[in-house]
């Protein structure tokens, strides 16, 4: 399952989460946890905000994940589906409703 984590950072914040985040290597940046893959990350620095995508077959694996964040900035975590899975449940959908 993919999760979308969309984040802003509260100005009083700001400072510190640079200061942690342009500290981590690389290998400690993609360190999501066991049992989560990062599929991307993308900022916006002006706003101080961005968006993860991550993949997981264990809910409580991304919100250990998302712990680690969540005392710096405010994080909405869904889970979402790619083209291909949001069309079959297009389908699914519109069938249920076609049987109605």
């Amino acid at each position: 399952m993919k999760f979308c984590a969309t984040y802003r950072v509260p100005h009083d914040n700001w400072r510190q989460v640079l200061h942690t985040f342009s500290s981590l290597t690389p290998e400690e940046r993609a360190d999501v946890g066991a049992g989560v893959t990062l599929i991307g990350r993308w900022h916006d620095m002006s706003s101080r905000s961005g968006v993860a995508i991550l993949e997981s077959d264990d809910a409580a694996a991304v919100q250990r994940f998302i712990g680690r964040w969540n005392p710096f900035m405010d994080i909405d975590l869904a889970p979402v589906l790619d083209d291909e899975e949001t069309a079959a449940v297009a389908k699914q959908i519109l069938a249920d409703h076609e049987s109605r």
